[in-house]
């Protein structure tokens, strides 16, 4: 894939949705340290990181109703909402159709690994193993958010959902292996959300 159209991309979604831009920037970060922790090559490497950057491309086709809304989806919103991956996966079929491993980070990572998720209700190992990693980076990175209507959780809080839902919605192989990742790693990308944290803590 070409730098020119991972960063046309990344721009696209920039000017469609900051928050979602810079989720997805925090998701390849930490994809970046899933490679390091699993010693994959660098072609290996290369495919994870972009594909957990790209993950939410298909979120430009969103409106903007349904993308910035600050309550919970209708049902018919959710519906709309549950397509992103497949559009996502389009663009990158048009444009890069040899990147197959890239297609399926961003098509498949919100398949379960019980079965629940979607577009498609995969699961177990029918659902790639990247796009597995990629699940719980972005669930991860998801529950850390704030939110209009809710606040993030803590690091803390966040590991002990994973481990929660190791097994049901996550693979728990690479559950496990995400939750040895080295405390610096995380604390580089999340040091400002902890340190207001401590802060908000400490006053009250």
């Amino acid at each position: 894939m070409r730098d020119r159209l991972v960063t046309q991309e990344l721009v696209r979604l920039m000017e469609k949705d900051v928050d979602t831009y810079e989720h997805s920037l925090r998701v390849g970060k930490l994809a970046k340290s899933m490679a390091l922790m699993m010693r994959l090559n660098l072609a290996q490497t290369r495919q994870l990181v972009i594909g957990c950057c790209l993950h939410d491309i298909g979120k430009i086709y969103m409106p903007d109703s349904i993308l910035k809304k600050d309550t919970s989806l209708t049902e018919r919103e959710w519906r709309m909402m549950k397509q992103h991956p497949v559009l996502g996966a389009d663009i990158l079929k048009i444009h890069a159709p040899e990147e197959r491993a890239i297609i399926d980070i961003v098509e498949f990572h919100h398949e379960r690994w019980n079965g629940t998720g979607y577009p498609y209700g995969l699961d177990g190992v029918d659902i790639p193993a990247f796009a597995r990693i990629c699940t719980i980076i972005d669930s991860f990175d998801s529950m850390l958010s704030d939110r209009p209507y809710q606040s993030g959780m803590s690091l803390e809080e966040a590991k002990e959902e994973l481990r929660r839902h190791s097994g049901t919605q996550f693979d728990k192989q690479y559950v496990e292996l995400f939750l040895q990742m080295p405390g610096e790693m995380l604390h580089r990308t999340y040091a400002r959300r902890e340190s207001v944290n401590l802060t908000v803590q400490s006053s009250t």
